[in-house]
């Protein structure tokens, strides 16, 4: 991620995104360059419009967000996980017996 931080960073400062930018905004952020991955995110921008993926990317994520449920309606099923839960121990216990049984 932090080699996409650093390229849109350089764009967003109106600078070219090349492997010498993103290397120094990586050592400037005082840690070590992958020139390789680097070179790598260079390439897989090559012929992309910056500000038309941001822009795309900004629509696209609200629609993958999940409609938040009510909180009413959450604190019914409390009562069905802890059920959930204990039986899940339960089934776990049993599992480690048989594990004990085969390692003697």
């Amino acid at each position: 991620m932090e080699y996409v931080y650093a390229a849109l960073l350089l764009h967003s400062a109106g600078k070219k995104v090349t492997e010498d930018g993103i290397a120094a905004v990586i050592k400037a952020a005082g840690m070590e360059v992958d020139s390789v991955r680097a070179k790598a995110l260079v390439s897989a921008l090559e012929g992309v419009n910056i500000e038309e993926a941001i822009s795309k990317a900004a629509f696209a994520a609200p629609a993958q967000a999940a409609p938040a449920a009510p909180a009413a309606a959450a604190e019914a099923p409390k009562k069905e996980e802890k059920a959930k839960e204990k039986d899940k121990e339960k089934s776990e216990e049993s599992g480690m017996e048989g594990l004990g049984a085969l390692f003697g």
